[in-house]
């Protein structure tokens, strides 16, 4: 365990990612990212491993996002500009790790957890999934180009548009009917159908993992908009009043109402 809410373990040539803040439903801190993106460093040159599993631990969430209460100190643009950079270069660095990655869903997967849940190659869940980014219903901020053209990947237009505009929360069989999910385990099945999967990829050819994650990679890459095409509405929403009274909301307790500002 390199960080006391970031537990990491090897086993059979698997590395076990566990986001360790059950209290908080395994919402992210500054460190917590930090720590993910050392291990996918080190993952990437160990030649010991031949798949990684992200799961959260204490069976009611994967990860529910960002912790708010680090956007308190929000004052400046860049506040905002640097935040979304910070999270796109440690989710990209999962997104192109060159192994096999695994998320292992029970419960809520929203914000940032669906970040990390969507750039991952397999993702395997119980009948409690909760998936969305309900910004439009908690924040009033708004994801990054980059993360907006990861949900158009995975589920169109149409649907994308209902979880950010509607803050629609998409459960398990609908995941899996759209084939969003690869399968839906009971909680005691769960951890064992993941080292199976992890198991059958070790027993696969190295090369042609590598090149077709790659290859799936470049094709998507062609088709996204540069991070900073959306910086002015990064901006916009984060240095809002609506976004600074949503967050207080959160952190203190009070009541407040959109005012679109």
């Amino acid at each position: 365990m390199n960080h006391e809410s970031v537990l990491f373990d090897v086993r059979d040539g698997v590395a076990w990612i566990g986001f360790n803040r059950p209290e908080s439903r395994n919402a992210m801190t500054w460190e917590m990212y930090d720590a993910l993106e050392r291990h996918c460093e080190r993952l990437a040159m160990d030649s010991e491993v031949h798949a990684v599993v992200l799961h959260g631990v204490g069976g009611e969430a994967f990860v529910a996002g960002t912790d708010i209460t680090q956007f308190a100190g929000f004052s400046e643009p860049d506040d905002a500009l640097d935040y979304e950079r910070r999270i796109e270069r440690i989710v990209g660095k999962l997104e192109t790790l060159g192994k096999p990655t695994i998320a292992m869903i029970e419960g809520a997967c929203v914000g940032g957890g669906a970040a990390l849940a969507m750039v991952c190659d397999f993702r395997y869940c119980t009948p409690t999934l909760k998936f969305g980014v309900p910004i439009a219903r908690t924040l009033g901020n708004t994801l990054s180009t980059t993360n907006v053209s990861r949900l158009v990947d995975m589920l169109g237009v149409a649907r994308t548009k209902e979880v950010l505009m509607l803050g629609r929360l998409l459960e398990a069989e609908e995941m899996r009917q759209a084939g969003l999910v690869n399968g839906i385990c009971t909680p005691e099945r769960l951890a064992e159908e993941v080292a199976e999967v992890a198991a059958e990829l070790g027993r696969r050819a190295p090369l042609t993992l590598q090149a077709s994650k790659a290859l799936v990679g470049r094709v998507q890459a062609q088709r996204r908009l540069a991070l900073e095409a959306g910086d002015d509405w990064v901006a916009t929403c984060y240095m809002s009043d609506d976004f600074k009274a949503a967050v207080d909301r959160f952190v203190n307790k009070t009541s407040f109402e959109w005012t679109g500002r």
